[in-house]
């Protein structure tokens, strides 16, 4: 199954981490760029299957973000997220190449039924619904985890730690950038809070072939005991 990945280009951190954090719980790969400048840099140096661009941008606004894409794809699709609800400025991106308008504030599960259809439209296949690691099964689409077909009893906190590591397998991952991916960045709490919900969830996990280690000096990381 191929591994998804969509490009958002927003300036708001807020809205950017807002959207990276539903998006990686449906099983996204996200990449973040904060104007237009950085999003064609990051459109350049990876493999993008869509893309999420915010119009009023520094730097670079969106339209020109747009016009530097469509000279390197005239396929990969593009939803702008704007505050103007004109039917001329509509028209205009349409006329750039755009595929799909969302107007802030905007719901991230419209965001994601618009994302899903356009996929499907353009050919790339959807989310995975199960990641498969030995005896142990997460069930992207019901959003539980199963260990040997028995289903786990977790928090949704628990769920969203368990496939942010399934979607960075053997990857380190700090504690800072856990806490940024499931807590938010505005979060002011402690990083021991990582350390507590991980140790709660490897008793939960025990037995299974998705294991979740420590990595010193630096945070965690997720393996499968069965490869």
């Amino acid at each position: 199954m191929k591994n998804i990945k969509i490009l958002i280009v927003e300036d708001e951190k807020r809205i950017r981490d807002m959207v990276v954090k539903y998006l990686a719980r449906e099983g996204f790969t996200c990449l973040e760029a904060s104007n237009g400048e950085e999003g064609i840099e990051r459109f350049e140096t990876d493999v993008v299957d869509l893309v999420i661009m915010d119009v009023m941008m520094p730097v670079m606004d969106g339209w020109s973000c747009l016009r530097e894409i469509r000279q390197r794809s005239e396929t990969v699709p593009v939803i702008m997220l704007t505050a103007r609800s004109e039917e001329n400025d509509k028209l205009f991106g349409f006329e750039l190449g755009v595929d799909d308008y969302l107007t802030k504030p905007f719901s991230v599960k419209e965001l994601m039924v618009r994302i899903k259809a356009l996929l499907k439209r353009s050919g790339v296949q959807s989310v995975k619904d199960q990641l498969t690691y030995g005896n142990t099964v997460v069930d992207t689409k019901a959003h539980r985890v199963l260990i040997e077909g028995k289903v786990l009893e977790l928090t949704a906190t628990e769920y969203d730690l368990i496939l942010y590591f399934a979607n960075n397998m053997n990857i380190a991952l700090s504690r800072e950038t856990i806490i940024d991916r499931i807590w938010g960045y505005d979060y002011f709490g402690d990083f021991r809070t990582v350390d507590t919900h991980i140790k709660r969830l490897r008793k939960k996990i025990d037995g299974g072939d998705f294991r979740i280690e420590t990595v010193r000096g630096v945070g965690y990381q997720a393996r499968c005991c069965d490869e």
